[in-house]
């Protein structure tokens, strides 16, 4: 499979080059050539196989023609040692439950994926060069990355993060870690830490100096994989929706939004096959993607800080896929997604009601999932939001907000226990840069 760049004014590069590159020489993102066809058979069936089944057969039609498919198989179960189970929470809405990995977060699976398939390639290579992975996160990014690469070798990994404004239990799951993992406390917003690394990717000297790619969703190796997930929502919901409709589809999937990784994903899953109705991206008050599709016209902004901070981002850089993905077309973007957008208010009044209703707890980013879902589910429409990350990695939040006390998994408490080891770094690139040649 080849890999062109959004941007149209970049060498055409194979798998292996877009994996261990990341960004393409133009700053563009690598799109695949062509979106292979899941055969029907594969999807009579599907409610029949477990989720690493599926995911494999996902993966060979994404990566089956570069990467040896016992290796490929290897890569996808070893990745997928949790489950991502859908669960009822009242009459027609479902969710994804995607915090049942090592980091209670839905970005274990990409992370986990990515660092197995970078080794992959690595020991193709054969030279023993370190690579170094340039990672920024406004939450869970970061932790994800770090502990799917922990201890991998010969890969180093940087996670820049914007200087309180992750939560706490958040920050404790990549900056105690230590070993190949090095923590950056940037003085800014996700948007400076970002820049950052894509500004690395374009300065001749450090990429000279070191070999350097990325994890965060621009990556292919990141976002792709987690279309996995939403075949494997599709099986669990396919006897649900046959038994209760005769509309087979009537699936209409929510994804809480940030920078777009995830939902762009889903569109590619989608391409594939995928038999869903229609999509919804819900946003907080970073809604620069919501305005898009109300008036045709992208304008990013500076990202505001919310109570969905893993969502604060005001530049999504997948927005260049699902643009490309449809040909440039708002009509049939529009078409397919729709979108939401809440207030911190909103979110705290959707997370209590839900808890007042249900007794399920919402995190922050799951709540804007399931109240676009309340809101904008038609009859005969069954919804499935994603809850991207356990609410006890918003703790503090979400015991103020609904009055209980949150139980910390154990996991999660191992982190707790260790020493912050970070980085301070101002938001300017030459500082940065500076701090690279010295490594």
């Amino acid at each position: 499979m080849k890999y062109y760049s959004t941007n149209g004014k970049a060498p055409i590069a194979d798998l292996h080059k877009a994996v261990v590159k990341g960004l393409a020489e133009d700053r563009g993102l690598y799109m695949p050539e062509r979106i292979n066809q899941l055969p029907k058979a594969f999807f009579d069936d599907i409610d029949k196989m477990s989720f690493q089944e599926i995911a494999y057969t996902v993966a060979n039609a994404f990566f089956g023609e570069d990467v040896d498919p016992d290796a490929l198989k290897d890569i996808v179960y070893d990745t997928l040692s949790f489950d991502c189970p859908v669960v009822n929470i009242k009459d027609n809405i479902y969710t994804l439950e995607l915090f049942h990995g090592p980091t209670l977060a839905f970005k274990d699976v990409g992370a986990r994926f990515m660092a197995r398939l970078l080794q992959y390639f690595i020991r193709q290579e054969g030279k023993g060069q370190q690579v170094n992975v340039l990672v920024a996160t406004s939450g869970d990014t970061g932790s994800a990355v770090a502990n799917g690469f922990l201890g991998v070798d010969g890969i180093h990994v940087y996670v820049l993060y914007p200087k309180g404004k992750v939560s706490p239990i958040q920050e404790c799951q990549f900056t105690t870690l230590g070993k190949n993992i090095t923590a950056i406390e940037v003085d800014g917003v996700f948007d400076d830490c970002q820049a950052l690394v894509k500004n690395a990717f374009m300065d001749a000297e450090l990429n000279q100096h070191m070999k350097l790619t990325s994890a965060n969703s621009i990556n292919v190796a990141r976002f792709l994989p987690q279309a996995f997930y939403y075949f494997n929502a599709y099986a669990r919901m396919k006897e649900i929706v046959n038994r209760k409709s005769s509309n087979r589809q009537s699936l209409v999937m929510c994804v809480p939004s940030g920078n777009f990784g995830n939902i762009c994903a889903a569109l590619f899953g989608h391409a594939m096959g995928l038999p869903v109705k229609r999509f919804i991206a819900a946003n907080n008050a970073n809604d620069i993607f919501f305005k898009y599709l109300q008036t045709g016209k992208y304008e990013p902004k500076p990202s505001k800080q919310t109570l969905a901070n893993a969502m604060d981002v005001g530049d999504p850089s997948n927005f260049a896929r699902i643009y490309d993905l449809y040909g440039k077309s708002h009509e049939r973007i529009t078409s397919l997604i729709s979108g939401a957008t809440y207030s911190d208010d909103q979110i705290r009044e959707t997370m209590r009601q839900c808890y007042q209703d249900t007794k399920y707890i919402l995190d922050p980013h799951g709540a804007c999932g399931y109240q676009a879902l309340v809101e904008g589910l038609q009859e005969g429409e069954y919804g499935v939001f994603c809850e991207t990350a356990h609410p006890a990695k918003f703790k503090e939040k979400v015991d103020e907000i609904l009055g209980i006390d949150v139980e910390i998994p154990d996991r999660l408490a191992a982190f707790m226990r260790g020493t912050k080891q970070s980085v301070p770094m101002t938001k300017d690139f030459a500082d940065f840069k500076q701090y690279l040649l010295t490594q």
